[in-house]
């Protein structure tokens, strides 16, 4: 497959998700039924309710099922509900849209969820595959940002990256993904965090440098080598309305070879990653061959 050439040093999550449709498509037609997705979802956050409306109308698009459930923010129906999905041979996914509310253990949701409907890659049983270099499930984030590497011949073998975040969603299983002796793998990582002393001088050391760590426009020209890579995964809306991520596009952008924007970045990639993690779960309860995406540039 060619690989995909930058735009005004844009890496954009479009034509990548064309691709990624395409496959899925690829592998829903092999198979003589719709794989289901269910949502659990508890509270009222704005930004989770949007990202949730997006993960239906992307399953709407590509012919998977979806259903959304929104149980009393109570941990005991929560988990008996997990318990219900989990017998359920019609449920392929199972997803628990974060965060969830105060006085409900997430770890304790999370790990209930069954490890071959678990879609979103969170359960321990999955984090513990993806560290041995034998990935199930790849969280949805992660996953898609190896996609874009891959699909814009941006090498991650032998390059020095630094992760900025540790949270388990991002930070680490990205971490065990460009570690891992695999194509999208074999870095040299630094995973940092709130803690890490001297974080310009590290970042500025990165052929690639990736920005989860939740600070808006914390990654400026001075955290950056000159003719690097940035994939900023945060997002953050302002008061007037406009979405920006970790970087500060503006002043980084001149700097670096290439780099994600927010929007139109990495976001995208999550959300169709959760739809193929969704037909790969359907194939895996039915012992069917699943078809990973590769690019080979």
């Amino acid at each position: 497959m060619m690989k995909i050439e930058l735009m005004n040093k844009m890496i954009l999550a479009k034509p990548v998700v064309n691709i990624l449709k395409e496959h899925i498509c690829n592998r829903l037609s092999s198979i003589s039924f719709k794989p289901k997705l269910t949502v659990i979802f508890c509270g009222d956050d704005e930004a989770s309710s949007v990202y949730v409306g997006k993960k239906e109308i992307a399953c709407s698009k590509l012919g998977i099922e979806s259903c959304t459930l929104k149980p009393q923010a109570n941990q005991s129906e929560i988990l008996n509900l997990i318990d219900q999905l989990n017998s359920d041979p019609a449920i392929n996914g199972i997803l628990v849209q974060l965060p969830l509310p105060s006085g409900v253990d997430a770890d304790l949701v999370l790990d209930r969820i069954s490890p071959l409907k678990d879609v979103d890659g969170f359960h321990p049983a999955n984090s513990g595959l993806l560290n041995q270099g034998r990935p199930r499930f790849i969280p949805c984030t992660p996953l898609g940002i190896s996609f874009l590497l891959q699909a814009y011949g941006i090498k991650t073998s032998g390059k020095r990256a630094v992760v900025l975040g540790r949270s388990n969603i991002v930070g680490k299983p990205l971490f065990s993904l460009l570690s891992s002796k695999a194509d999208y793998g074999n870095a040299s990582v630094t995973l940092c965090h709130s803690y890490s002393r001297d974080l310009k001088e590290i970042c500025k050391e990165a052929d690639i440098l990736f920005a989860a760590i939740g600070k808006p426009a914390l990654v400026t020209e001075e955290f950056v080598k000159e003719g690097s890579f940035v994939i900023d995964v945060g997002i953050h809306r302002l008061e007037e309305g406009k979405i920006i991520g970790d970087v500060c596009f503006e002043r980084v952008h001149p700097v670096v070879e290439g780099i994600t924007p927010v929007p139109k970045g990495v976001g995208p990639m999550t959300i169709y990653c959760l739809m193929y993690n969704t037909v790969k779960a359907a194939y895996l309860q039915n012992n069917l061959d699943f078809e990973e995406l590769y690019f080979k540039n």
